[in-house]
């Protein structure tokens, strides 16, 4: 590696941190759950909207990222990302009421969008063609690195809570054990903020602002000085090409000429959330708690989740140049579409029974009485009779803060089918769509219209991922664990169909190349 292809690594990586942030951000609140739906009383769509309410406002965020980085620059608009994840970060450990905490994680939600839609498209707009797939998923990489470090963090802060050692005494790790959960964000936040301050602006954004002298001097650093007037020369023949247009607008994006790339954008931005990624990641010792094994291996194991989820992106960074961008979404959906399957087949043929001996294992501050006398010895054939009959017995409070104990006690199924069945589900969205979206959205779009057309799609990401969040847990009380998984797996088969028959391939070629082929050409020229 030369030393141009490492000082384009090094900027990707300090731009990816925001990557880093989002990740850790969105499913450390997988850990806080457990905790705070007993704490403050929640309902199932309260605890869902503790989760969803950062998704929200990050679509909102990635609604006005693009613009607003058009206006002030990509490195501005992560710079105000930084200073709201550390934000957020401080308020929400400190957070008194549940209203406060929701309020607190939306302010962190407008830099998780901003960072979704900026770091990608800023990545994408310094790298070279053959660098760019692996460059852009580096982003990627550091979401997934953020979501196991947040796993990994939450399991350690939950032990430490534990500890009778004097210094976790002294910080109260057991007390405050979502709060620390929370505010150990403030450190990466002010670490970001501090590496952007070495990070040059965007070329491209620069000759877009017509400074096409300072493009210059960064390209030429960037590439050397023949690749630098090359790719600044096919910069201004796009933007000269769309120069007698009006101003950019989302309604520009439904023109005939970009119907097929807003076609495929929209669709990749619904199949990433549908088939319900982010309801593991953010609930994922809850589901792990659903198979009996209870709070603490629950803990343990999404740190598997957060570990597979690292291993299989690094797999995708490393063939997405190679094998291409298409053949990882087969590949990846249709195990998608298989793992979901197998989750809903492993609750569907669990069963739950109270012995008498389960039951005298349980902790005397439950209605361990009640249970004998109504629940003893009676065979619920699914989860939600199951959990139907324990609030009638003990009331849904205290069924809701006895759960995962109770269920351990009663239930039959075979734990490691769904931890086999999560695992897989991690490392085939890992190692397709979760990277492969948003390489693909950074190259699809021409690029006076790539920071709306971005957020566009990212906005009906974030959408989708926050109604997935809002509901999850209503759907596992409502429909059941197996009915879940299913409709994610239905999902998924939809998804697969589509890519086989309408995605394209768009490796090897050049953003204005990509522009030439599916915008400025006939769509059905291209496969």
């Amino acid at each position: 590696m030369d030393s141009k292809q490492l000082l384009i690594t090094r900027i990707t990586v300090i731009v990816a941190l925001g990557g880093f942030l989002m990740g850790f951000d969105a499913s450390v609140i997988s850990g806080v759950v457990r905790f705070i739906e007993p704490q403050f009383g929640l309902s199932k769509l309260e605890l869902g909207w503790a989760v969803g309410s950062l998704t929200l406002t990050a679509t909102l965020g990635m609604l006005f990222a693009g613009p607003l980085s058009d206006r002030f620059g990509r490195r501005a608009i992560l710079k105000t990302a930084a200073v709201l994840f550390g934000v957020s970060a401080i308020a929400s450990a400190l957070a008194p009421t549940f209203f406060i905490l929701v309020l607190a994680r939306m302010i962190g939600g407008l830099g998780v969008g901003a960072s979704l839609i900026v770091a990608p498209m800023f990545i994408a707009e310094i790298s070279p063609p053959k660098m760019r797939g692996k460059m852009v998923s580096v982003n990627q990489l550091n979401i997934v690195i953020g979501i196991s470090t947040a796993f990994f963090t939450n399991y350690l802060i939950l032990r430490w809570g534990q500890s009778d050692a004097a210094w976790a005494q002294a910080l109260m790790f057991n007390e405050y054990n979502w709060r620390w959960m929370l505010g150990l964000e403030t450190l990466p936040a002010i670490i970001y903020f501090i590496g952007l301050m070495f990070v040059p602006q965007s070329p491209r954004w620069q000759i877009m602002t017509g400074r096409v002298d300072e493009a210059r001097v960064t390209m030429n650093q960037l590439y050397g000085e023949h690749e630098a007037d090359k790719q600044i020369q096919e910069v201004v023949t796009s933007l000269e090409k769309d120069i007698d247009k009006d101003k950019t607008s989302v309604r520009e994006l439904f023109q005939p000429a970009l119907r097929l790339v807003l076609t495929i954008g929209v669709a990749l931005a619904i199949l990433q959330q549908i088939t319900g990624i982010n309801a593991v990641f953010f609930y994922a010792p809850m589901i792990f708690e659903q198979s009996g094994i209870g709070t603490d291996a629950s803990f343990m194991q999404a740190i598997l989740v957060g570990l597979t989820n690292l291993v299989f992106t690094i797999l995708a960074i490393m063939f997405i140049d190679r094998l291409g961008r298409k053949p990882l979404l087969i590949f990846g959906m249709t195990g998608i579409a298989l793992m979901m399957f197998l989750l809903a087949y492993g609750f569907h043929s669990a069963s739950y029974q109270l012995t008498p001996e389960s039951i005298h294992s349980l902790d005397e501050t439950i209605d361990r009485v009640a249970l004998a006398e109504n629940m003893g010895g009676v065979t619920y054939a699914n989860d939600l009779l199951f959990k139907q009959a324990l609030a009638e017995t003990i009331g849904y409070e205290a069924a809701i803060e006895h759960e995962s104990a109770i269920i351990t006690a009663a239930i039959d199924m075979n734990p490691t089918l769904i931890l086999l069945g999560i695992l897989g589900f991690v490392a085939s969205f890992a190692i397709s769509i979760g990277p492969v979206m948003w390489v693909m959205f950074s190259e699809l779009f021409p690029l006076r219209v790539r920071g709306i057309a971005i957020s566009f799609t990212g906005f009906i990401n974030s959408g989708v991922s926050f109604l997935v969040q809002l509901v999850f847990p209503w759907e596992l009380a409502t429909i059941g664990n197996s009915m879940t998984f299913l409709i994610y797996g239905l999902f998924a088969v939809a998804g697969l169909i589509f890519v086989w028959r309408i995605v394209p391939e768009t490796k090897n070629k050049s953003l204005e190349e990509l522009e030439e082929l599916l915008v400025r050409k006939r769509p059905d020229n291209f496969p």
